[in-house]
């Protein structure tokens, strides 16, 4: 008997408890967006298409060796770019950065009002040719067929490069004159770290004192199928970038002849730290970017995942346990750790004084690289094991997500795709945005065509390939989004 009134408070306030959960999930519904007819923008589908597979074909591969690097190409697709858009040559300023970059600028007519810079890259990896008989379709034929375009470029990035360059000379046809200065940059060696490219573009417009309101370069796109319980496309302007650390870390041990090897050799040393490192991740989890990303994402879910996202305060810890176990959103929640080469002795009965590991870090906003540094040296803890910095870059700003610049795409991209879900993003990887970062207000990450799940293994692999629909769809993207954002 005594233990019937506890009981009923605790009953009573389980029932409260669910009661809070199911209310607020009930109320994690779409925020409400202002209702956009789909624009009816005409654009030549096969004339766009066209002119891609002619772009596709000029193989300007770039390597990280600059001796490998073939400069016809280069120079060919800039004659090409001339020849094929004369107008936008004719009547826009027309620079060149460092030989293969073009930056086009189109002076607006109220030179008070902050410019704007899109950009792409016309740059691609190479080929490998162990892999040049899985394609389908030659990778340098540009190859029309079945409703897709084929080849090295035509998703990363040639596809944007075309797109822009599409929409400028639909504008200047059009007799369009912008308010605000539009600036396209065509970069020629993103594909190997932009240090002629968009770092070049970026000193200038320190140089010369301007500052564009926003910038728009390569990043997420408009997702069908990818993210997990959301049925609609997701259209990810991703506001912020990974920055990256690579380390080397040595293991020091006893060498010898591996026929009285010690307890533990330089190798063994060496795979405890990796193990260490691999088993206790950097502190990540739902907030800030992450946090605000997600919570566009879960209100499009199923009641039972809305739910935990809608309560974060009950269920953040299952949540960020989930999240972490994929290899996609584990990386939008923390700063990655990656092993990536290894190095020990130079013979199989011959212990190393030293073995090496390569670890490479892609750095979330939230860290830097002497934060993640303290990490490393602090999970590792042994003194038998040295680290040393290759290299590294800090994160990226985060852009403002309410700002004109994500506004603008956020309605360009329902113009032309109707209804989809629009929500800030984290670029996993590098783009030239990282350079722009520090010449511009705000930088967006983002890629005007729609890519589903079967396709994201196209990035730098085989059978790349882009529909026409997508081309057309990109330039009618662009167009808008040029003409409103000019436009004031």
């Amino acid at each position: 008997m005594t233990f019937r009134k506890p009981l009923a408070v605790a009953s009573l306030a389980l029932l409260v408890l669910a009661a809070v959960v199911v209310v607020r999930t009930l109320l994690f519904t779409p925020k409400p967006q202002p209702h956009l007819a789909k624009a009816e923008l005409a654009v030549d589908s096969q004339r766009i298409a066209s002119h891609l597979s002619e772009a596709i074909a000029f193989a300007t591969v770039s390597y990280d060796d600059p001796a490998q690097i073939d400069r016809a190409p280069f120079q060919g697709f800039l004659a090409w770019l001339a020849t094929t858009y004369p107008k936008v040559h004719a009547n826009l300023k027309v620079e060149a950065i460092n030989h293969y970059g073009r930056l086009f600028t189109w002076p607006g007519s109220d030179p008070s009002l902050a410019p704007i810079l899109l950009s792409a890259h016309y740059d691609v990896v190479p080929v490998q040719q162990s892999s040049a008989g899985l394609w389908q379709q030659p990778p340098f034929s540009g190859l029309i067929k079945d409703g897709y375009i084929w080849g090295r470029g035509a998703l990363d990035d040639k596809s944007a490069a075309v797109a822009l360059m599409e929409s400028l000379s639909d504008l200047v046809n059009a007799g369009f004159s912008p308010r605000r200065t539009l600036m396209v940059a065509l970069n020629f060696d993103e594909e190997v770290g932009s240090e002629h490219g968009a770092k070049a573009i970026a000193a200038m417009l320190k140089a010369r004192h301007i500052e564009p309101l926003w910038s728009l370069d390569e990043g997420s796109f408009v997702l069908d199928g990818v993210v997990s319980g959301v049925a609609l496309p997701v259209a990810s302007i991703n506001v912020a970038e990974k920055g990256y650390l690579t380390i080397d870390v040595t293991a020091h041990g006893q060498g010898g002849h591996s026929s009285m090897p010690p307890h533990q050799t330089a190798v063994g040393i060496l795979a405890q730290a990796l193990v260490r490192l691999q088993n206790a991740p950097v502190p990540g989890g739902l907030d800030g970017l992450s946090a605000e990303m997600f919570d566009n994402l879960a209100r499009y879910m199923p009641f039972d995942k809305r739910l935990l996202f809608a309560n974060r305060w009950l269920f953040g810890a299952l949540l960020n346990a989930e999240l972490s176990k994929s290899a996609t959103t584990n990386a939008t929640l923390r700063t990655t750790t990656a092993p990536t080469m290894l190095s020990g002795s130079v013979k199989s009965n011959v212990l190393p004084v030293t073995a090496e590991a390569v670890i490479n870090f892609r750095l979330h906003p939230r860290d830097n690289v002497d934060s993640v540094l303290r990490y490393v040296q602090k999970t590792i803890d042994d003194d038998r094991v040295s680290i040393a910095v290759r290299d590294g870059r800090n994160a990226s700003s985060v852009s403002d997500s309410q700002g004109p610049g994500f506004l603008a795409l956020a309605k360009a991209s329902r113009e032309v795709y109707g209804d989809v879900v629009v929500t800030p993003g984290l670029t996993v990887g590098a783009t030239d945005s990282s350079y722009y970062d520090s010449a511009v207000q705000n930088a967006y990450r983002f890629n005007p065509m729609v890519l589903k799940k079967d396709e994201l293994g196209m990035f730098h692999g085989i059978n790349e390939r882009i529909t026409v629909a997508n081309m057309a769809a990109a330039t009618r993207f662009y167009s808008l989004l040029m003409k409103d954002a000019a436009s004031h």
